[in-house]
């Protein structure tokens, strides 16, 4: 009975050991799980900082054809975009402190988890199997003893009972043999009670050392190793923690030091200098004022300088005006002169400012017109001669690189052009033609531009454009412009020798002449129609081997050319002079330029002949 208590006891105990294990890791697990929660809301923390400071650097970075953009000319400004600029990759660092944290932290964390309560129920579920495979081998034991006590029992009063019989001598024989066999099976029945309840207690003993001297032992060593495992991953995950910002301290270093780098680099000196190159207006500084004399018997003459502030008051009057001009730097009308009681010299300079020259041409009409409309004129007339030579210089250089972009392509083309010619398989050579044509179209288009802009820079520098080189054809409406508009250029130009700043100023007097800039323009009149031409002669035909969209009241470019369509038979009036276009004419009324390379010219005999 003593030691029936005792493995009882010992079953109790080693329960509670099995509750208090599993409590002790369940506690661990939800450990790890709550760093995990702390690194994950940490990582969120680092993308919302990191996204909350490339929006302020997003923010603060200069628009796109703004003031701010060209403010960026100064040191200060571009070490603020600098500074901007760093600010956005130390931004991008705490991104990556954000993806390292998820992957070498998280990721592995949640991993781990999911192994960890894996093997822990799976050491538990084998302690919950020895302890009840011993309990079973209790109970077979308690039940083997219980039923060879029994027997014992049974096989004692068996016995007793047969003694009975034996010494009455009342009871016949056959009663006595039976009380006797019936004593003897009761006493085999107690034997194999005996026996089984021998061999059980052998096999209980047996794997109750086995249950507390190995499988116990085992399996709380695994939980121990188990529990190990777990606090040294999260000393190596709290390593990695630290490691991941301490990688990114290089770089955000760099950050730093360009931020720094950025503010030292900001020059005062050459902010003021490009401030003064920035409004530099290239007019010449006024002359003297001269002394005029209104004492006794002295007659009222007044004289000025060539370059003085006005032109005589005379004629501001005749010539007066509604459209402002430009103020001259630096100006004061605070003081009057003590030499000037009756005119002060305010007085003379609004003459001045209300007496410009008027417009004389139809080009100044039209420049007169953009003005109103609120855009500048093309030639940027309306800025001082400094700033409009910078203007036009610009443009030009940035016409050149739109030049050399299409010639690339055009040669990269023509290359291709070749490769399909030497290998057919690969393409059809003529596939390329239209696309050649466009750009050779785009190129003269804006080689046309540059001569444009570099003649109005030869104006601004006091150089005419060379005359030597012809005018590459654009169309025929454009050649038509040039011829007839000569005349009026040159009033243009002694308007704009006229003008203090070496341009011109338009005005636009009344709403009469502003309607006649709109009529003199073509693209409201028909002034410029070559119709009063002599009908050119055919020379031949030719055949239109390619579609092409020439001058349409819908598309407006093109000027000059013809629209024709594929297989379409026309005239030739004049051949190709060199520069890839020839003259067709479809009837009596309607003819224009087309592409060489789009049809196929057959010219009379006498033709080729001269």
């Amino acid at each position: 009975m003593e030691s029936g208590r005792a493995t009882l006891l010992r079953e109790q105990q080693l329960k509670d050991q099995f509750d208090n294990l599993e409590k002790h890791t369940q506690s661990g697990i939800e450990f790890v799980e709550r760093y995990t929660k702390f690194v994950k809301e940490r990582s969120e923390i680092e993308i919302n900082y990191a996204k909350q400071i490339k929006n302020l650097s997003k923010k603060y970075q200069p628009k796109k054809n703004s003031k701010e953009e060209e403010e960026n000319k100064y040191t200060s400004c571009r070490a603020f975009l600098s500074t901007l600029n760093e600010l956005n990759d130390y931004a991008g660092q705490h991104e990556v402190i954000a993806e390292n944290l998820t992957s070498q932290i998280i990721t592995e964390l949640l991993r781990y988890l999911t192994e960890l309560k894996a093997e822990r129920k799976s050491h538990f579920h084998d302690g919950r199997k020895a302890q009840q495979h011993i309990e079973c081998s209790w109970k077979q034991l308690e039940s083997s003893k219980r039923r060879f006590e029994r027997d014992c029992k049974e096989a004692d009063r068996a016995q007793q009972y047969f003694e009975r019989m034996d010494a009455d001598i009342n009871v016949t024989k056959a009663d006595v043999e039976k009380a006797r066999q019936q004593a003897q099976m009761r006493h085999q029945m107690a034997a194999d009670s005996k026996s089984e309840y021998s061999n059980f207690l052998t096999k209980f003993n047996q794997e109750q050392n086995e249950h507390y001297y190995t499988l116990i032992p085992n399996i709380f060593q695994k939980l121990q190793e188990m529990e190990e495992r777990r606090i040294e991953r999260v000393g190596v995950s709290m390593k990695t923690y630290a490691e991941v910002d301490r990688e990114v301290l290089p770089i955000v270093g760099k950050c730093l030091d360009g931020m720094t780098k950025a503010a030292e680099s900001i020059e005062p000196k050459t902010d003021s200098k490009q401030v003064v190159e920035s409004y530099k207006s290239g007019f010449e500084p006024p002359g003297d004022v001269e002394f005029e004399d209104y004492g006794p018997g002295q007659s009222m003459k007044r004289t000025v300088s060539e370059t003085s502030l006005s032109n005589s008051r005379g004629e501001a009057k005749e010539r007066p005006s509604k459209s402002k001009g430009k103020l001259w730097p630096f100006i004061k009308n605070k003081n009057k002169s003590p030499k000037q009681n009756k005119e002060p010299l305010s007085n003379r300079f609004n003459e001045f400012m209300a007496s410009k020259p008027k417009m004389t041409c139809l080009r100044s009409l039209r420049r007169g017109l953009s003005l109103k409309l609120g855009s500048g004129p093309e030639d940027f007339s309306h800025l001082p001669p400094e700033q409009r030579r910078k203007k036009l210089q610009a443009k030009i250089d940035d016409l050149n690189k739109d030049i050399q972009k299409e010639m690339d392509q055009k040669d990269a083309l023509t290359k291709m052009k070749g490769v399909y010619e030497k290998n057919p398989q690969m393409g059809d050579p003529a596939s390329v033609d239209p696309r050649l044509v466009e750009m050779a179209m785009n190129i003269e288009k804006l080689q046309s531009e540059v001569q444009k802009f570099e003649g109005w820079l030869a104006e601004v520098e006091g150089r005419l454009p060379s005359k030597s080189d012809p005018p590459r054809r654009q169309s025929g409406l454009y050649e038509t412009q040039n011829s007839n508009s000569s005349t009026v250029a040159n009033n243009c130009a002694q308007d704009r020798e006229s003008s203090p700043d070496g341009s011109y100023t338009e005005e636009q007097s009344s709403e009469t002449q502003v309607k006649v800039a709109i009529a003199n323009t073509p693209e409201f009149d028909d002034e410029f129609d070559d119709g009063d031409e002599e009908t050119l002669p055919t020379i031949g035909t030719c055949k239109a081997i390619y579609q092409f969209e020439g001058n349409t009241p819908l598309t407006g470019h093109n000027e000059g050319t013809i629209s024709v369509t594929e297989g379409e038979l026309l005239y030739v009036i004049e051949e190709d002079k060199g520069d890839g276009w020839t003259r067709v004419r479809r009837n009596e009324e309607e003819e224009g330029y087309v592409p060489t390379s789009y049809v196929e010219v057959l010219l009379e005999t006498n033709a080729k002949d001269s």
